[in-house]
């Protein structure tokens, strides 16, 4: 039985053995009430990130009156927005301020063996996309639910640097001289 962990945030994929396995992580949970003239009706809005922890993440957002049924639209919402993410081994490219409502998110890339320095949110898109080695700072809001958008949207800023490269007319070993040894070890560890 599918059932979200309050500890960490994290929730069992379901085991469909005829598609691919996805990391799917609760982020938050509200319960919101809407006013009729017959009284209030409560409902809960549910925040999900999933990905596969190789570089393809998405995040939804479902609302439903049961808590199982905004996961799972929350779920299938995030399935649909999936797409993927620029990486250079297990970090990110380049640094990357987003900003969604008043949450920005500055996002840097470190070295093997820094771990992610994240907070909730960030952290658990972060580890969604399958990114082991990242600096993240919050600025402004904390809301969870912008946090998460604003770290989609950094996401999405990223580019590879093959092609800035490309677009500036330059050589990548002139404009990026360790890319040449990332992408080696890049590799070796595939093969």
């Amino acid at each position: 039985m599918r059932m979200a962990n309050r500890m960490t945030g994290r929730r069992e994929s379901r085991m469909q053995t005829d598609g691919p396995q996805y990391d799917v992580r609760v982020v938050r949970s509200n319960k919101v009430f809407k006013t009729h003239k017959g009284g209030k009706t409560a409902s809960w809005s549910v925040v999900v990130v999933v990905g596969d922890n190789k570089g393809l993440v998405g995040v939804g957002l479902g609302k439903a009156r049961g808590i199982p049924d905004a996961i799972r639209k929350a779920e299938e919402a995030a399935r649909k927005a999936m797409f993927k993410v620029p990486m250079i081994g297990d970090t990110i490219p380049h640094e990357v301020t987003a900003k969604c409502g008043t949450a920005n998110v500055i996002l840097k890339p470190a070295s093997p063996g820094t771990g992610v320095k994240a907070g909730s949110a960030v952290r658990a898109c972060l580890e969604a996309a399958g990114i082991h080695n990242v600096l993240a700072k919050s600025l402004g809001s904390r809301n969870a639910v912008n946090m998460a958008y604003a770290t989609i949207e950094a996401f999405k800023a990223l580019s590879v640097p093959e092609a800035t490269a490309e677009t500036r007319g330059l050589d990548v070993a002139e404009l990026v001289p360790w890319l040449a040894k990332a992408r080696k070890e890049e590799a070796d560890a595939a093969s």
